[in-house]
């Protein structure tokens, strides 16, 4: 007699999440590439970085609405579609600043697809009737953990790739969407949470979320968000420009280290935040932000000895804080939603994380009136200054 293993019902939706958050960070080491072979200036290629977050804001807020309407599934399909999308303009618009920017655009809509609408999703099918054995956290760890790791794989493959492999302005795209290509089935075979409905009432009324008004998203969540995705931006972003002129050919590997140890260190964190919340009594989240506090002190030390060790401490640190603050996070963000405004404020709150990540390309533009010590130093204030904040907050509400 033969048994089949049923595979659980998120472990057919995570891949999905995994392939999108793959072709949203694949790009993000090869900058140092885009900037030496394609002659594109820093400020272009920090540009890119932002053309990525204007692609997520209509996939974290508008996703999650339409994904209400018309469920969790067919949306998933279209992100991953759009990732493809995105990966060919990418793969094939290396001279071309009109298809670099539309691609990166897609790819953001893609992962803003993945973590509002995938996010909301996988939190579902890690709760009954689909799932009697998950524990109370593993609705936000779940989608956090499979959006960290594809954001890690996918740049640590691609910048080997760039670096070592053939192709390199072309390979690690087409990984990607063969990637991509294969998780299809299994995502069409995932089952739906949300019933399909009619709604007598315009579209632009979904789009509204009464929690963004909660005062515990207000004093606590909201000032902790732009940290999470801050972190990793610096740690991966602008660590590798400050000690690039210490590492010679090897800058396009030493960006991918960063950016893999980041991701990698923010993985290794998030199952660990169920027990650090019982441990602090529910404040995960200042022990992310004071984990937060060190890695820009680490960072300012980083711009005064320009050291790629200490870069490294610095993203390894840096990481810690974004694996930690994620998790906790989306732990309150569950917390005070319910099922129908679920996707939706996971959405916005997504949305703010990504605020950080357009730290690059500020820093770049002012850079030239001032230095990156200077930047650091007054972004360590505004840090403590934020880590204060949701003390208070988790204190008093």
């Amino acid at each position: 007699m033969s048994f089949r293993r049923t595979i659980p019902a998120w472990q057919l939706a995570a891949p999905a999440l995994f392939v999108m958050a793959w072709g949203g960070n694949h790009f993000t080491p090869l900058l140092h590439m885009y900037e030496s072979l394609g002659h594109y200036s820093a400020f272009m290629a920090d540009l890119f970085l932002g053309f990525y977050v204007v692609g997520l804001i209509p996939g974290l807020l508008v996703a999650g609405a339409l994904s209400d309407r018309y469920g969790r599934k067919p949306l998933s399909v279209v992100g991953v579609a759009i990732g493809i999308t995105a990966s060919l303009l990418l793969g094939l618009g290396f001279t071309s600043e009109i298809m670099l920017s539309l691609g990166r655009f897609l790819a953001g809509l893609s992962v803003g697809v993945a973590m509002s609408v995938g996010t909301a999703w996988l939190k579902e099918l890690s709760s009954p009737p689909f799932d009697r054995r998950a524990d109370l956290t593993a609705g936000a760890r779940r989608p956090a953990l499979t959006l960290t790791v594809g954001f890690g794989l996918g740049a640590g493959v691609a910048g080997a790739l760039a670096q070592w492999g053939p192709m390199p302005t072309l390979s690690p795209y087409l990984v990607h969407i063969a990637l991509s290509l294969l998780v299809l089935p299994r995502l069409l075979r995932a089952p739906e949470t949300v019933p399909r409905y009619r709604s007598h009432r315009p579209f632009w009324q979904d789009l509204a979320v009464p929690l963004s008004g909660h005062r515990r998203f207000l004093r606590v969540i909201a000032p902790s968000a732009p940290w999470v995705f801050g972190a990793a931006a610096i740690a991966y972003a602008i660590m590798p420009k400050l000690v690039e002129d210490e590492l010679g050919s090897l800058n396009l590997a030493y960006a991918t280290l960063l950016t893999v140890v980041t991701l990698g260190t923010g993985a290794l964190v998030q199952p660990l935040v169920a027990r650090l919340n019982v441990l602090t009594n529910g404040r995960a989240l200042v022990v992310g932000m004071s984990v937060l506090l060190l890695g820009l002190l680490l960072s300012i030390a980083t711009t005064v000895l320009l050291s790629p060790v200490i870069a490294l401490i610095t993203a390894i640190t840096l990481g810690a804080s974004y694996g930690i603050c994620v998790v906790a996070g989306l732990v309150e963000i569950q917390r005070i939603s319910t099922p129908a405004d679920l996707a939706g404020i996971t959405g916005v709150y997504y949305s703010l994380t990504y605020v950080g990540f357009l730290l690059p390309v500020l820093f770049a533009w002012l850079s030239a009136v001032t230095s990156y010590t200077v930047l650091m130093g007054i972004l360590a204030v505004v840090g403590a200054g934020c880590l204060a904040i949701v003390a208070y907050g988790i204190r008093r509400v």
